[in-house]
This record gives structure tokens, C-alpha cells and sequence, in this order.
């Protein structure tokens, strides 16, 4: 056991003379920045791809830009280094997904991986869903699954089921921009596609448009499509990204730029003066900019990327007149 001498100072023996703490600490891995689009694989949680594909490219820092249950496939962007400065935004893109509705179970996680709570034998008519879908497109009241990461009185609500203490949720507002019904392979199988914001729960969806005809349902299967300014198309497999031998690394060419993630928010174009103010936190009256705002940007509060000289200044926000930064970049 180390001794140490009262009369000795403690810096003298807890550290070696002119030591580094900031090098002591440093992160491990590689200081990597950029998106990478993973092709989900079911029975995975997004957590597991994304510690999988982080210790692939021995990379410092990364993270998810939404999470898919683990029974859903398709579209997860991985965030590397500064990028997870912008995964909010990525999450509050748009999303597609296309789901299979399993009429005559309700099971209790209302996915394919729970187990069965009640039966039906009624199977609505391709019509009566149809006729069913405006009530579930808009702005809409949403509770969502008991089995979801809520957390209620400080307590996940996944946790909570699992312990046979089921919570009762409240309805939550969401929005669903299309809800289509694209195939009927059977009577017991329906098949969907969903655009929506942010935050709609797919399970919820389809939970409630079994019961709204008269039915009970499940999800069977599930794939996101898109994610913000991510497509189908970008995603690679999980294999793909994973190098080819334990002792290799995952190459960073196969990560798009950190900006990739802004190319669906508008563009503003700035003088090189306006960057300046911006970067200091100052606001900019909309009325000097008029003719360049995008007529996509939202005047009541939405979003633009900010531009200077072809440079991403960072993201501001239209307010009551004035264009204020939000994150520089």
C-alpha cells in the first residue's frame, strides 16, 4: 500500500512531475466527423448497431439520429464526432416508413415480438381501412406503446411493463403528414406507408386503426425509409461497414460529410458582415433580407442554414422579424 508523508505535498505523489492531465484523460479512438447510413438489421437495438459500428472505426464519439425497435429494419444514420452536433435537426426531419399490419393479435408491445393479449376474428374490408385513415392524418392525439422509453414518475415505461406494472400513458400530440394503404397481400395482412414528423410511434398507428375498425392488430413488420435528408438509397449493410479482419479499421470514406445531415433545411445566402454578426450571437432584421429569405423558411419560427461564400455559417432561426443563430457551425 502507498504511504504518503504528511510533510509531502499530495500533487508531488498522485502525479508524476509535469504531467498532462488533459493527455491523461484523453478520448480513445480516432477523432472521426460524418455520417454514416446504416441498412438496420432486425433483432438489433439501435444501441448495439451503433457500438458496433463505433469500435469498427475505433472512432471517439458517436451516436444515433433516432431510434428504430429492434423488430424494424432500415434506415439509421450514425452520427461520427461533430456531426452529433446535429442530430436534432436530423431528428426533426421527415420520416417514411412502411409497416405490416397482422390483424386478429393484439399483443402487448403491439409488435411481432410480444405476446398475444387478445384475439379477433373480425378483418376489415380494404375500404373500411381506407375509409379509417383521415382520422389518423394531421395533427393528431397519439398514446404510445406501453413498452416505449417514456419514462413516467422517473421510470421508463418499457421498465415498468416488464415488471408487470404497466403505466397508463396519456395521449401525446403528433403529426402524420400520409397514411397510405399500398398492398393487402391476405385478409390478414395489410401493408402501409407513413410519412410523419417527429416522435409518432408506428405501433400506435397501427394499434389504433385495427381498433378504429373494429379489429385488433399488431405491427409484423416494420423499415424506415427515411430519415430527414437520409434516403433508403445511402444505406449500406451492417457487414459493409464492419471491417474485413478484427485487427483492421472501418475506412472514413464510407462517412458523408457533417453537413450532408442540413441539405433539406433552406439556404440563406449572408455577406460576409452578416456571417460576422451572426457569429457573435447577434440577430439580423429580416427586412435587410428581404428577396434572399427561401420561400421554403417558415417566418413563424422555422429554420434556415445560414450561408457565406459557399461556407455553412450554423443554423438560425426565423423569429418575430429577426433571423437569430441557433448552433453556429
Amino acid at each position: 500500500m502507498l504511504r504518503i508523508d504528511p510533510a509531502t505535498p499530495i500533487h508531488d505523489t498522485a502525479l508524476p512531475p509535469h504531467s498532462d492531465t488533459n493527455t491523461m484523460r484523453r478520448k480513445r479512438g480516432r477523432p472521426l466527423d460524418g455520417w454514416l447510413i446504416i441498412d438496420k438489421p432486425g433483432q438489433m437495438t439501435s444501441t448495439d448497431v451503433v457500438n458496433r459500428v463505433k469500435r469498427g472505426f475505433d472512432a471517439q464519439k458517436a451516436g444515433h439520429g433516432g431510434t428504430l425497435d429492434p423488430l424494424a429494419t432500415g434506415v439509421l444514420p450514425i452520427a461520427f464526432g461533430s456531426a452529433t452536433k446535429t442530430v436534432p435537426y436530423v431528428m426533426d426531419g421527415t420520416k417514411l416508413y412502411r409497416f405490416t399490419l397482422r390483424l386478429g393479435e393484439a399483443r402487448d408491445t403491439d409488435d411481432a415480438d410480444g405476446a398475444v393479449v387478445a384475439e379477433s376474428a373480425m378483418r376489415p374490408t380494404d375500404d373500411a381501412l381506407r375509409a379509417a385513415l383521415p382520422a389518423f392524418t394531421g395533427d393528431i392525439m397519439q398514446v404510445p406503446p406501453v413498452y416505449s422509453a417514456i419514462k413516467v414518475a422517473g421510470e421508463r415505461a418499457y421498465d415498468m411493463a416488464r415488471e408487470g406494472r404497466a403505466p397508463v400513458l396519456e395521449a401525446r400530440p403528433a403529426r402524420v403528414d400520409r397514411f397510405e394503404l399500398v398492398e393487402r397481400p391476405d385478409a390478414d395482412r395489410a401493408v402501409f406507408e407513413v410519412q410523419s414528423g417527429k416522435g409518432v410511434y408506428m405501433r400506435s398507428l397501427a394499434r389504433d386503426l385495427a381498433a378504429a375498425c373494429g379489429a385488433v392488430g399488431h405491427i409484423a413488420a416494420l423499415r424506415r425509409l427515411r430519415v430527414g435528408p437520409f434516403l433508403e438509397r445511402d444505406a449500406i449493410s451492417l457487414d459493409k461497414a464492419m471491417p474485413a479482419e478484427d485487427t483492421a479499421r472501418s475506412s472514413p470514406d464510407l462517412l458523408l460529410p457533417v453537413l450532408t445531415a442540413l441539405a433539406d433545411i433552406p439556404a440563406l445566402a449572408l455577406t460576409d458582415e452578416e456571417a460576422v454578426l451572426l457569429t457573435q450571437g447577434q440577430a439580423i432584421s429580416l427586412l435587410t433580407l428581404m428577396g434572399r429569405i427561401p420561400g421554403q423558411a417558415d417566418p413563424a419560427g422555422g429554420l434556415a442554414r445560414a450561408m457565406a461564400g459557399g461556407r455553412v455559417i450554423g443554423l438560425c432561426r426565423l423569429d418575430e422579424g429577426w433571423l437569430r443563430p441557433e448552433r453556429i457551425l
